[in-house]
């Protein structure tokens, strides 16, 4: 291939060698690789991305608890650093529904949503979970991408997405709601049904319309930025004098770096609520990272996004942000645009600032009823119902899965809900594991191999001989089930069994309570006149078994590479000890081996 097809799978044109920095800057390598072509598609993602970004970011700090200009500086680093350190050409990181979520239930518990010291602790949480990231980093800890399991995450998602609705029903009623939990505000709001303010209703009511027809008619616009421009249109035309509320100042939106003021709450009091925050924004980045990336046969460095999130997360606080991820609908948005590399999230940078500060008396009208319908909106979009349905006809489990999940989040709060998500998703792996498939297996006449008996009609098994497998590694979860299985297996065979060949090849590892589960069972075949033997043992296996006894208990000799030499050796002790073969015995033949080429010259 030459240098254009090279650089449509994400590597530069011409091959330059690598420098100390070019592993940690990932992004500026793309940068020096630039190609004219891309700059259209860069420029008209990046400006459309901005227009999508400010009313969802200004939001997104609403849900999180603090003015809505704490939405635009909690990008401004993140999108720069994000473009440098990032190793994803399609992503935009910025405020995401989820954290700004945890952010709100995690800085509430801790000093109030009253406090004047709340967006000071946002801006800390920001910073701790940059910093927990970081730690991810330097221990490569990137194998968290794969903690949570998919129905967990649309579970999760769909969890969030109810409480987003629901801590946006005062705004877009102008029902006064106290903040709490998810039923006391609820309730509130039910109890205050007779207080609702029609103007307010209807602003949100026809901002949501707009949104949801502008999705479906016009995918690639900028709805959210012209709802709101609408909603100061109409502010201004006279619902402003009706009592809707407005965002109000947005005050200064680029302030100075600074280090919080953490006077009002301890340090390590962060740390539980930033640990969470950070597994949450980690996966959802890696996720919606490794989708888009797949499309263009790019590659993400798991390690690395770690380290750009949490550098992303550190600048968010430090410019009194909170914290962040990445946004899925922006990042679809910029692609579907032709963004072709991360100069698109500078130009929606560079967007920003220009509207912020030419424009910021326009942001100070936005009604904050629009600000609650664009909220509603985007929670429309993290329920996944044909991920629900595709659930159910897969496996029921996973669909129960799914809805204990977003039962946890709406019961216990996003925090305590993501730790029950993540030990849902071990649980239903050692539950998988404690009690996998297994299989005794025979011949299948017309077809090679040996299968499992319960696959096909007309299976014959070796007479005297049960081959046995069982399909996980071999571990204190599943050592009693193993030996128990296997022994009812024994029993099944009947009174004639000589051998049972353990086929080894789904047993990738054992533990030392899998050890003793298969010298418990050799004893007890030993004591019923019957001999154990393993095949396909894998190398590192046969390891752990010699050093755990196994192989000096059963012998060497028998333990195989192949179930046809376990079947040729069976037979042979067979005949030797009652001087014919398994009477009825039919072993098909294994298949001709091509002959070799002859040789040329």
């Amino acid at each position: 291939r030459d240098g254009r097809d090279r650089l449509s799978v994400g590597r530069p044109p011409h091959p330059m060698k690598p420098s100390r920095w070019s592993r940690w800057l990932p992004g500026v390598v793309v940068l020096r690789a630039y190609r004219r072509d891309w700059l259209r598609g860069d420029l008209l993602a990046g400006v459309t991305v901005a227009a999508y970004l400010v009313p969802q970011v200004m939001a997104y700090a609403e849900v999180a608890g603090l003015p809505a200009a704490a939405g635009l500086s909690a990008v401004v680093g993140p999108l720069l650093v994000y473009a440098v350190l990032g190793t994803s050409r399609q992503l935009s990181v910025g405020p995401e529904s989820s954290t700004a979520l945890m952010t709100a239930a995690a800085v509430g518990v801790l000093v109030g949503p009253s406090s004047r010291s709340y967006a000071d602790v946002a801006a800390a949480l920001a910073i701790a979970v940059g910093l927990v990231c970081v730690v991810g980093w330097v221990a490569r800890l990137g194998f968290l991408a794969s903690l949570l399991s998919r129905p967990v995450l649309v579970g999760y998602m769909a969890g969030i997405a109810v409480l987003m609705v629901v801590g946006q029903l005062g705004k877009v009623t102008g029902v006064p709601v106290p903040r709490g939990t998810t039923l006391s505000e609820l309730g509130a709001w039910v109890e205050g049904l007779g207080h609702i303010h029609g103007p307010t209703v209807g602003l949100a009511a026809v901002t949501l319309t707009l949104l949801l027809v502008s999705r479906r008619l016009w995918p690639r616009s900028p709805g959210p930025l012209v709802a709101m421009l609408l909603g100061v249109a109409a502010v201004k035309l006279g619902l402003g004098e009706l009592g809707v509320q407005v965002v109000g100042p947005v005050g200064r939106v680029f302030a100075q770096p600074d280090v919080p003021d953490l006077s009002a709450v301890h340090v390590a009091t962060l740390l539980p609520a930033a640990l969470g925050v950070a597994v949450v924004a980690y996966s959802d980045n890696i996720a919606t990272a490794r989708a888009f990336a797949a499309r263009r046969r790019e590659e993400v460095d798991s390690g690395q996004e770690f380290l750009a999130l949490g550098v992303a997360n550190v600048t968010a606080g430090l410019l009194h942000g909170f914290p962040v991820s990445s946004s899925g609908s922006r990042t679809a948005i910029g692609d579907a645009m032709g963004s072709r590399t991360q100069l698109h999230s500078l130009v929606a940078l560079a967007t920003v600032v220009v509207a912020t500060t030419l424009f910021a008396p326009v942001l100070a009208l936005f009604p904050t009823a629009a600000l609650g319908a664009v909220v509603v909106y985007a929670a429309t979009r993290l329920v996944d119902v044909g991920e629900l349905r595709r659930f159910a006809r897969f496996r029921r489990s996973e669909l129960v899965l799914a809805l204990a999940t977003t039962l946890a989040v709406l019961g216990l709060d996003v925090l305590y809900g993501i730790a029950v998500a993540v030990g849902l998703s071990i649980l239903d792996v050692l539950r998988r594991i404690a009690h996998p498939h297994d299989g005794v297996l025979g011949y299948v006449p017309g077809l090679a191999g040996m299968h499992d008996v319960d696959d096909f009609a007309v299976t014959r098994q070796v007479p005297g001989l049960c081959v046995y497998r069982y399909d996980a590694p071999l571990f204190f979860a599943n050592a009693e089930d193993f030996r128990r299985r296997a022994l009812a297996a024994v029993e099944a065979a009947g009174d004639d069994l000589f051998w049972l060949v353990l086929n080894a090849e789904g047993l990738v590892e054992v533990d030392l309570t899998g050890l003793d589960a298969l010298l418990e069972l050799e004893a007890t075949l030993r004591q019923r006149g019957v001999t154990l033997a393993l095949t396909r043992v894998k190398h590192e296996l046969r390891q752990d078994l010699e050093a755990g006894g196994v192989v000096a208990r059963i012998g060497p000799e028998l333990i195989f590479p192949t179930l046809p030499t376990a079947v040729a050796a069976y037979i042979a002790a067979y005949t030797a000890r009652y001087g014919a073969a398994p009477p009825g015995l039919v072993v098909p033949p294994l298949p001709a081996q091509p002959a070799p080429p002859e040789a040329v010259g």
